[in-house]
């Protein structure tokens, strides 16, 4: 089931930060998408809101690593790592998909677009 835009208002409101366009097109056609082994390739909206306020609050994760508040994760990779939109002075900017590696805290570019993001990850062109 999809989100509708109240939804999307709803969880831009939660988050403080206006989704990108394509994520907001995407999530009102599909809730989500998960791969052939269950792993989202672009969570439903109800996690990206859940899983973004964890990363940000979490007091562990605060000791552990750069602040998230630069991020908007809207997908795992299935290894702990998570795939983002870059957040540059309060919103977002770029179309661009980085990949957060949970082991170095390292962040790096793997997609110009959303739409490239998902058509590499069912091809199997991003390696996880």
């Amino acid at each position: 089931m999809a989100a509708t835009e109240s939804d999307l208002l709803s969880a831009e409101d939660t988050l403080g930060i206006r989704l990108p366009q394509q994520l907001r097109r995407y999530l009102l056609k599909s809730d989500g998408m998960d791969d052939e082994y269950g792993f989202a390739i672009v969570w439903p909206l109800e996690r990206i809101v859940r899983d973004n306020q964890l990363f940000r609050t979490n007091a562990d994760f605060k000791e552990l690593y750069m602040p998230f508040d630069c991020l908007l994760f809207f997908a795992e990779a299935g290894n702990g790592d998570q795939f983002a939109f870059p957040i540059q002075s309060g919103e977002i900017r770029r179309d661009d998909v980085f990949l957060w590696n949970h082991e170095d805290d390292s962040r790096t570019w793997v997609a110009p677009s959303l739409e490239t993001y998902v058509e590499w990850r069912l091809a199997g062109k991003l390696s996880q």
